[in-house]
């Protein structure tokens, strides 16, 4: 019983220690994710010019990344219920080393871009998910909204590490160095993950008795989980959020340059900004919903009402940017309208977890990702649709713009109509969800991986 009670405690800080690890591996994971995405909006200029594109063929090339991203996404959430997270992250950060490294030939064109797009994207859609997923096995319930904070702060600091990088790149070696670094990054990351990562003691095998209580149901149908306004609510708001972040990696670099007037040095400073608000709003947020929810305020205000304020105010931004006289205020709305809306995300995806028995938490977390990345699948080719029918590109860019700010608006609205968790867990669990102040004896598992 001693030796119990003096092992208990080391056990503990020795799972506290191995999930910081495991959770700032998962945010680099991310972090190349990001840049992967990035670096055909910031080489656009030289990829356009060399290959001769219009703004449509441009957009097919940006919007091909997600024609396979949300069956991917679907596909490996259901996985990532049955098989440990350890080979599958490793699966699909080479998957992304592979579809990039092939753009370092000279002979790759219009075609292989599009190629190599559908298979980053095949292996990239079940990224976040995948990656939040794993990160929630090392914490137990209502203490997942910060960890899915620093995952998702991992796309913000992608962003801003490849921008100025990837320029210089493209500047010195060519824009086709720029797809090779990052195929190189995706392999350093693969040995890195299969030396310290894994899955957690809060898996659906594994799982302590205190998270699903007793008295819940043995097996929850996936589709009562689908139906619940918190996953309806995520999703449908997540959606919005991507479309806008989806005109913002393929779309603004360009604005900057061709409506703002812009040098392509100015370019790669600028898109750093919104990535730096993005996690300083993230980050925020997951701390501030932490905070209420170990005070005891309801997750339907701390997860549901002040998650949907960042949507709305990324929406007024982004309608009031294109309106603004001259350049003075463009920085100053650029930066929210496309940032904070993405500041949501670690509520939203903590929100689905905690309704979640642990069997149902990937195959959940990953179709709602799926779902909403549609709109990531769209967003660069409407858009360039949108700008070529226009009389004007910057007519043409207003119009894009606003359709993204009205996605945004009502993306927040349905936040706060049916973003629920409390009581979609009394109905899919048939209990009350843990109480937030728990002690760390309660809370913290015994169980190693």
């Amino acid at each position: 019983m001693t030796l119990e009670a003096d092992t208990q405690p080391a056990e503990a800080d020795g799972t506290r220690r191995r999930a910081r690890t495991v959770l700032i591996v998962l945010a680099l994971f991310i972090v190349i994710n990001a840049a992967d995405k990035a670096v055909l909006g910031l080489t656009a200029g030289p990829i356009k010019d060399e290959l001769d594109l219009t703004a449509t063929e441009f957009g097919t090339i940006a919007g091909s990344f997600y024609l396979l991203f949300s069956l991917s996404a679907v596909s490996v959430g259901f996985l990532g219920d049955r098989i440990r997270p350890r080979p599958l992250l490793a699966v699909l950060a080479l998957v992304w080393a592979a579809a990039q490294l092939p753009i370092l030939l000279p002979a790759a064109g219009f075609g292989a871009l599009v190629a190599t797009r559908v298979l980053l994207g095949a292996g990239e859609g079940p990224g976040y998910p995948l990656a939040n997923y794993t990160a929630f096995t090392w914490y137990p319930e209502k203490r997942r909204a910060l960890p899915s904070a620093v995952v998702v702060a991992g796309g913000a600091g992608g962003t801003v590490l490849a921008a100025p990088l990837v320029v210089l790149v493209s500047e010195t070696l060519g824009w086709r160095a720029a797809f090779g670094l990052l195929g190189a990054a995706g392999l350093l990351w693969t040995a890195l993950w299969l030396r310290v990562g894994g899955g957690g003691p809060y898996t659906a095998r594994l799982g302590p008795k205190d998270e699903v209580p007793r008295t819940a149901p043995a097996a929850v149908p996936f589709w009562r989980v689908l139906a619940t306004g918190t996953w309806l609510g995520a999703t449908l708001s997540t959606f919005a959020v991507m479309w806008t972040l989806a005109l913002g990696f393929a779309w603004v670099p360009l604005y900057l340059e061709e409506q703002a007037g812009f040098s392509d040095a100015e370019v790669s400073a600028i898109v750093g900004l919104p990535a730096l608000s993005m996690a300083v709003l993230v980050l925020g947020a997951g701390a501030l919903a932490h905070h209420l929810l170990r005070r005891g305020v309801t997750a339907r205000v701390a997860q549901g009402l002040i998650g949907a304020l960042l949507p709305l105010l990324a929406g007024a931004c982004l309608f009031l940017m294109t309106r603004a006289p001259g350049t003075a205020l463009l920085l100053p709305l650029l930066v929210p309208a496309f940032s904070a809306g993405n500041g949501q995300t670690p509520l939203t995806n903590a929100a689905i977890a905690d309704i979640c028995p642990p069997g149902r938490r990937s195959a959940a977390l990953g179709l709602s990702y799926a779902l909403a990345s549609l709109s990531s699948l769209f967003a660069p080719y409407v858009t360039g649709r949108i700008i070529d029918a226009a009389p004007t590109e910057g007519i043409g860019y207003g119009r894009a713009f606003d359709l993204a700010a009205w996605l945004l608006i009502a993306g927040a609205v349905l936040s706060t109509l049916l973003i629920r968790p409390d009581r979609d867990a009394r109905i899919l669990l048939g209990h009350t969800a843990p109480q937030p102040g728990l002690s760390a004896a309660n809370s913290e598992p015994s169980a190693k991986e």
